[in-house]
């Protein structure tokens, strides 16, 4: 079982991957608490909006790195208030994952990793419609991985999927990338199934 001190010591024994690259930044917040003796990770829908290429997806919070941040990791905790309500700046800091760049749309994407209170209160703006906080196990069950099929913008193209919630999107696209980066570095990797999901 996975527990915020591990955690905390491989984030702070990782020197993340960065990424300067000529499009556009964005950085979001992958935010736990304790639950128990276990972990949970927060996980958000994105509200529908013709605009946004993530509209209705499963995601973290986060957005755009803007030119009067001070840096990506202000970016993420900007946007984290903005859309949910929660301040980062006075959370537990655990640390960088290493960046990531979009397979379809050209996007840097920086993760960082906090550490929230159980009693910590969200909000969600017009943004975000639901939001889950999940056990890190049920990342791992295989059950719950698979694959579908996803229009691009050149072609339909087969992806990895985790089904964690009833009624809800999966997980996929670059948060799923995101988690997968994240449980490697824990040394916990995500199953991998080829079944239709």
């Amino acid at each position: 079982m996975l527990t915020l001190p591990a955690i905390r010591q491989r984030l702070a024994d990782h020197t993340p991957d960065l990424y300067t690259a000529p499009f556009r930044h964005a950085a979001v917040a992958l935010v736990l608490r304790g639950a128990g003796d276990g972990v949970e990770m927060l996980i958000m829908r994105r509200a529908r909006h013709n605009d946004d290429p993530w509209s209705g997806d499963l995601s973290f919070p986060g957005g755009k790195v803007e030119t009067d941040d001070a840096s990506a990791q202000a970016a993420a905790e900007r946007e984290t208030r903005e859309e949910i309500g929660l301040d980062l700046r006075s959370a537990d800091y655990l640390g960088q994952i290493d960046d990531l760049t979009g397979t379809q749309l050209p996007v840097c994407v920086s993760c960082f990793v906090y550490a929230v209170s159980p009693s910590s209160a969200l909000q969600l703006n017009h943004e975000m419609t639901d939001y889950w906080w999940l056990p890190l196990e049920s990342f791992h069950e295989i059950h719950r991985h698979g694959v579908q099929t996803f229009p691009t913008r050149s072609r339909n193209s087969l992806q990895p999927v985790i089904d964690l919630i009833s009624d809800a999107p999966v997980l996929w696209g670059i948060t799923y990338r995101l988690i997968e980066s994240f449980f490697a570095l824990l040394d916990t990797p995500l199953p991998r199934q080829r079944k239709s999901i």
